[in-house]
């Protein structure tokens, strides 16, 4: 079903009412993509300086491009469509890449099935195991059952002991932390089921994409489109104050601003920001819910190089000693000479539970971390090849599947009539990316929240 599709079957409302979408990321400008095809009245309030969330762009050097890293797949269908919208998807550059890992010291390639098969880590049954596991995760549909194991014991118990200690076990580490032992088997289903995705067939080669400009050029697009459709866009407009109208609504203060009058409200902010904000118009197991969701938060460097560094777009780490989660080589994409200045682009992002004292490293530490780690890990880099380095953070990246996690969620619909959460902890069926973003956003707008308010309108 297509962008278009999905909404043409839907009937607007016999009344035009006025709609605040709260959190001005992909999801959210999303909706207000959708409800204004729907001919409502939208506005998108960011408490950011500028919209994107995740996606948004920075300037690196004399550059502009993501601040965290992305990749758009061929199986990304809802992305794609979403582009073709906006003209771009006609200009998406789709390149072969190369996956490495890290292990005593060295480099290791396995972007193809006989470097699988070489790979010097694991020995014959290892590897059957180990294909074999990744196999069967890539034909599981009762995600459900997965929630119901620990991603330990789920991955012992198909891979074996030996697999999982040297390979599993220092990559659940690395994304995790001591995390992973609270972690349901539905995160590493979900995680290897896009990637899986990504070979065209079996353990052959990657194919991903990206749109020259990156993010930047696609939220420009994105918000020009918007602006045609008539939703107006609120950027550096966090909501300070919510209350419910006298007859019925939403009275709204941003800022320190006279109060504005909404009819519906869609909070796609993490699910302790929705409480901080909405908390006392929510029952206490919604509250309870909301702050229930653990999260993953991330510190992420850019550096902008001379030289590249190696041939893979993602080298994974199974050296316990490297305090990184990967290596990301985004000029292995991304094309250096029309793209980034003649430059090579590498993300060094850590990911760690919120609240973990990592994520409150400072720049100048986080720094030096890494450079020093690539100068341990890669005998030919130099600091003087870098041309510049920046620090992202997010403390509320992606929330945690932990044992039970679907059943643990706050529903769509609220039990404040007009008031509704729609925001990436609901994403179960894959991993966070923007096209599974872009996915939940329609699937529940028109699935729930339509439905409903139809019947209210």
């Amino acid at each position: 079903m297509t962008i278009n599709d999905s909404v043409s079957h839907l009937a607007p409302s016999n009344k035009r009412k006025r709609w605040l979408i709260v959190g001005g990321g992909m999801m959210g400008l999303k909706l207000a993509r959708d409800l204004a095809v729907l001919d409502q009245d939208v506005t998108v309030a960011e408490a950011a300086p500028e919209f994107g969330g995740l996606t948004s762009a920075w300037k690196l050097g004399d550059i502009t491009w993501d601040r965290f890293y992305h990749a758009t797949l061929l199986s990304d269908s809802q992305l794609r469509e979403l582009l073709t919208e906006l003209d771009l998807e006609k200009e998406i550059r789709w390149v072969e890449t190369k996956t490495g890992f890290y292990s005593q010291g060295e480099l290791i390639s396995m972007s193809n099935t006989i470097e699988f098969l070489r790979f010097p880590l694991l020995n014959l049954i290892d590897k059957l195991r180990l294909g074999g596991t990744i196999f069967l995760m890539s034909k599981l549909r009762n995600w459900r059952r997965l929630e119901k194991v620990t991603v330990e014991s789920w991955l012992r118990r198909w891979s074996g002991k030996r697999v999982f200690e040297k390979i599993w076990l220092p990559l659940l580490n690395a994304k995790l932390g001591e995390a992973y032992k609270i972690t349901s088997a539905a995160f590493i289903w979900a995680h290897t089921a896009r990637l899986y995705k990504a070979r065209r067939s079996g353990m052959k080669t990657e194919r991903f994409g990206y749109v020259p400009g990156g993010y930047a050029r696609i939220l420009d697009q994105l918000q020009k489109r918007l602006v045609q459709l008539g939703v107006t866009l609120r950027a550096d407009s966090p909501i300070t104050k919510i209350e419910r109208g006298a007859n019925g609504g939403f009275d709204i203060q941003i800022r320190d601003e006279a109060k504005a009058h909404y009819d519906q409200i869609i909070y796609t902010v993490p699910g302790q920001t929705i409480a901080d904000s909405c908390g006392h118009l929510l029952t206490e197991d919604e509250n309870s819910r909301l702050r229930g969701i653990r999260y993953l938060g991330v510190v992420c460097a850019s550096l902008l190089l001379r030289k590249p560094i190696s041939p893979y777009y993602v080298t994974n780490i199974v050296d316990t000693w490297v305090p990184l989660t990967a290596v990301i080589e985004m000029s292995t994409i991304v094309d250096p000479e029309t793209q980034l200045g003649g430059n090579h682009l590498v993300y060094l992002p850590k990911y760690m539970p919120e609240g973990h004292e990592g994520l409150d490293e400072s720049d100048a530490d986080y720094k030096e971390k890494c450079l020093s780690t690539l100068e341990k890990m890669y005998p030919s880099f130099s600091r003087n090849n870098v041309v510049a380095i920046q620090v992202a953070r997010a403390k509320r990246v992606a929330a945690l599947q932990t044992l039970g996690f679907s059943q643990s969620l706050s529903p769509v619909i609220t039990s404040v009539p007009g008031l509704y959460v729609i925001h990436s902890a609901q994403i179960l069926k894959g991993s966070l990316n923007v096209n599974e973003t872009i996915s939940l956003a329609e699937e529940k707008l028109h699935g729930e929240v339509w439905p409903v308010f139809q019947s209210l309108a």
